[in-house]
């Protein structure tokens, strides 16, 4: 993507990250989230004028939509040198496939009926949607949108540290954040007698020794 639009460098600009979300309040409040994009940034007026990728059609509609995905595969395959150099030839319709995605109900909502789901998304859209107005801040519109250059960057960047997780109470989060300080705790603990060649340390779930070759091994080499 990056080479499509000039794009020098890591495109994106922090590493991706996954916090967990603890409860079920909290991750409607995810999808929420999801569905203000566009609308609480003054972008577009309306969710459904988004002119990016969205799942709100597949959330209030048919789930299933079929993309195209072009397969650099096939078209390095070919080895034919002025295909590859040529533009179009990234996204020839010779080396592309149907690729189908399916967006599946929350979790919590898999005991909802069908209309059930998409009157909840509704409501969350309009929400979304008058909260939006009573801010009463112009709309770029959709056009606009569409306009923009992809180096396009904003005079004032909105920087926050990524949160520990997602929770509808605090008391929750202060949990998590204890659990992790444990995790850390016993992480550290292990990893110093790794580092001193106690093979035997045992590391907690879900983490791994270090890259790092052992002190008593560097000795023996």
């Amino acid at each position: 993507m990056g080479r499509v639009v000039d794009w020098s460098g890591g495109f994106w600009e922090r590493r991706y990250s996954a916090e967990p979300v603890l409860d079920d309040e909290a991750l409607v409040g995810r999808l929420r989230y999801v569905l203000a994009h566009g609308v609480k940034e003054g972008l577009v007026e309306r969710s459904a004028e988004w002119p990016g990728l969205t799942c709100l059609s597949q959330l209030l509609g048919p789930a299933r939509r079929l993309f195209q995905w072009f397969s650099w595969t096939k078209r390095w395959s070919k080895r034919r040198r002025e295909d590859l150099e040529a533009g179009e030839g990234r996204f020839a319709e010779e080396i592309a496939e149907p690729v189908e995605l399916v967006v599946e109900p929350l979790p919590c909502w898999k005991g909802l009926g069908e209309e059930e789901r998409r009157r909840a998304v509704r409501g969350w859209v309009e929400a979304v949607e008058s909260e939006a107005r009573a801010r009463d801040t112009p709309v770029m519109g959709a056009r606009a949108v569409r306009a923009q250059h992809p180096h396009t960057r904003p005079e004032h960047l909105k920087r926050s540290p990524r949160p520990l997780g997602h929770a509808s109470t605090r008391q929750a989060l202060r949990e998590l954040r204890e659990q992790y300080r444990t995790f850390v705790a016993a992480f550290r603990e292990a990893a110093t007698r790794w580092m001193r060649g106690d093979f035997s340390a045992p590391f907690p779930l879900y983490s791994f020794p270090p890259r790092v070759v052992p002190s008593p091994l560097i000795r023996i080499l």
